[in-house]
């Protein structure tokens, strides 16, 4: 089960997306807790793949499309820098840098369609 935290008109959900067989059986959303309403929540960011000897592999969290990607190889990005918007579920998702480095490729061009794990960005 994949659990996920989104916000949605300022309110911050949290989602449990449950796969059986590659096809999505079980999806559930509730409030997520908070003790203080945050000033701004953070973008979701794609967990990045081990690091390579290729550099460091920026994934995509769930399946979508790429809305835009905002990076050029040969870009230096900081642990955080908006890398790529991925439309999934109807929503844009703001992808991260998950390191500091330079851009060595880009596996992605706008309206391509990716799987949950697929390699967007190596940062080097």
């Amino acid at each position: 089960m994949k659990e996920y935290k989104i916000k949605v008109n300022g309110n911050e959900y949290k989602v449990e997306i449950e796969e059986v067989g590659g096809t999505i059986t079980n999806v559930s959303a509730a409030p997520a807790p908070s003790a203080a309403p945050a000033p701004s929540a953070a973008p979701a960011s794609a967990p990045s793949a081990p690091a390579s000897a290729g550099g460091v592999k920026v994934t995509s969290p769930l399946p979508g499309v790429i809305l835009d990607v905002a990076v050029k190889e040969g870009d230096a990005v900081k642990k955080g820098d908006k890398v790529i918007v991925l439309e999934a579920m109807k929503m844009e998702n703001v992808i991260e840098a998950t390191a500091d480095g330079i851009v060595k490729e880009i596996k992605v061009k706008k309206t391509d369609s990716v799987l949950e794990g697929d390699v967007l960005v190596v940062i080097g």
